[in-house]
């Protein structure tokens, strides 16, 4: 991967709808060369995939929040696995620190989130979990 490849998955990154020759003109390389780096690097599996990205205030995500998960010995990957099964853990990453794992919460209600954390805090191998409800998102890249 080079400096236009970075650059052409910043800017998909930015709009995953632009065009092949909005694309061409942020690179400064032609539409069929920047087709075919697109091509390639979905073949690496460096772009798995294009999504859509809503609005906090919009759609069922309306309560988020990051779940500090302070896990057993050896039980990380029962407990993502188990976290693998709920469906409003839409992201889970594995940390340094004082958790091991961070899991990005969705839900409708606090209600819900309340549900869910309590969901994972009873989870077989953890053995604590630290809450903080995101209130706003400044910035999202």
């Amino acid at each position: 991967m080079d400096a236009i490849d970075e650059k052409l998955i910043l800017a998909l990154q930015e709009n995953g709808r632009a065009s092949t020759a909005q694309l061409a003109r942020l690179v400064d390389r032609s539409r069929t060369s920047v087709q075919s780096r697109i091509e390639r690097l979905e073949r690496q599996g460096v772009i798995v995939g294009y999504g859509v990205r809503l609005a906090p205030e919009h759609g069922l995500g309306a309560v988020r929040a990051h779940v500090m998960i302070k896990v057993g010995p050896k039980e990380t990957r029962t407990v993502a696995a188990a976290l693998g099964a709920i469906p409003q853990v839409r992201v889970l990453h594995s940390v340094s620190g004082d958790a091991d794992l961070i899991a990005v919460a969705a839900t409708g209600s606090v209600a819900e989130m309340d549900q869910v954390i309590d969901t994972i805090g009873a989870l077989d191998g953890v053995e604590r979990t630290t809450s903080s409800i995101i209130l706003s998102t400044k910035f999202e890249r």
